[in-house]
């Protein structure tokens, strides 16, 4: 199986709201996601931590043209070997 593994965004996650009046903020969060649709690939995100402010961490794998059953069997691999997929993200300062 031959995939790339890379961040979904520049920074971890912002919490609800964090750049709503920023939209080059926001489309900067993208920014790491376009390579697999300019390529043509399949692309995969899923979390794979939690930042010191208990905001989730996301990893993206991108893979072989058509190959979208080999990104799930690494990422369930992944999934399979750590618990991040059933930690939960801080969605407010108030909880």
């Amino acid at each position: 199986m031959d995939a790339i593994a890379a961040p979904v965004a520049p920074t971890t996650a912002f919490k609800i709201g964090g750049h709503g009046d920023d939209p080059l903020a926001m489309y900067l969060e993208d920014v790491f996601t376009l390579p697999a649709n300019l390529a043509g690939v399949p692309g995969l995100a899923f979390p794979v931590g939690i930042d010191g402010e208990g905001l989730p961490i996301g990893m993206q794998l991108m893979g072989r043209h058509f190959d979208e059953p080999g990104l799930f069997r690494l990422a369930h691999a992944y999934q399979m070997a750590t618990d991040w997929h059933l930690r939960q993200p801080v969605l407010s300062s108030n909880e």
